[in-house]
């Protein structure tokens, strides 16, 4: 697969087109459902994305909707085949959050809060290892491996040449005394912590515990901006058995207004790397 192909974006913007044309069109996505005889539920996951499309769905909603010019066929055909091939992270066989992934690999800017530990783009191997293993106990040897594998490879968007422009974390500062795999482990993951929040384009604080209560204490999100306009923000939650996803612009101004806040109640960037760094020191020891 070219390295400029991105499924999970091209089933989005994809999705994103064939709503346009059914709104031009004044149809309701029951009435398109009723003229393909498909439930209205494949409509909906056609459009969000959130669906595989192949070339005879576009075939079938550009005649619904009559789209004549065959340029635009085209191009949404294309968009179609596409949107059917495999990311680098298909590789590793099954990832629950497999869409997730597909987004942050086209993210330009992430800005994230975490509350119980370490998001995965910062962490060490060994301490991804414990995570994995502590927060999925029946996941055998082989496939929290290949999870991790998978967590690992993730953080080219640190390291390689495609960087994020911005990644910007607060989290609790419970996150940094939770011993997490071994008072070594949690050593090595915090003093990189400290090495990660040097380079320019990320940006980390933490929230004391004696902020007290917060907005973020109701739950863990990250919202993930795109290069290109056609691409709205996502709003992102991570579940056990499935993940949500946000796109409505309410949805979006309520999430930035609460990250903004979340920012206000943390310590400065200093200040949280003197707490960082009192815990590595303190586990360290």
């Amino acid at each position: 697969m070219s390295a400029s192909i991105n499924p999970t974006v091209r089933r989005r913007r994809l999705g994103a087109e064939l709503r346009r044309l059914r709104e031009l069109k004044g149809m309701t996505a029951e009435e398109v459902a009723g003229r393909l005889m498909v439930s209205q539920s494949k409509i909906s996951r056609l459009e969000n994305g959130r669906r595989s499309i192949s070339q005879r769905d576009v075939r079938d909603l550009c005649d619904v909707y009559e789209v004549s010019d065959e340029r635009i066929r085209a191009g949404l055909m294309e968009m179609a085949r596409e949107s059917r091939q495999r990311g680098w992270w298909h590789e590793f066989g099954d990832i629950p959050y497999s869409v997730y992934i597909g987004l942050e690999a086209e993210a330009s800017s992430i800005r994230a809060y975490e509350s119980s530990f370490v998001p995965g783009l910062l962490q060490t191997r060994e301490y991804a290892e414990a995570v994995v293993e502590g927060t999925q106990p029946d996941t055998d040897t082989a496939a929290v491996k290949r999870r991790v594998d998978v967590r690992l490879k993730r953080q080219s968007r640190i390291y390689g040449e495609n960087q994020l422009a911005s990644l910007w974390v607060v989290i609790d500062e419970a996150v940094l005394c939770r011993e997490v795999g071994s008072r070594e482990v949690m050593s090595d993951q915090l003093f990189q912590l400290l090495l990660l929040s040097e380079r320019p384009n990320i940006n980390l604080q933490v929230i004391p515990f004696q902020h007290g209560a917060h907005p973020g204490m109701t739950g863990t999100f990250s919202l993930l901006e795109f290069p290109e306009s056609a691409d709205s923000t996502v709003v992102y939650f991570e579940g056990v058995t499935s993940d949500l996803y946000l796109e409505k612009d309410a949805d979006v101004r309520r999430y930035t207004n609460l990250y903004d806040h979340l920012r206000a109640a943390a310590l400065s960037v200093a200040d949280s790397r003197s707490l960082i760094q009192h815990y590595a020191e303190r586990f360290k020891k």
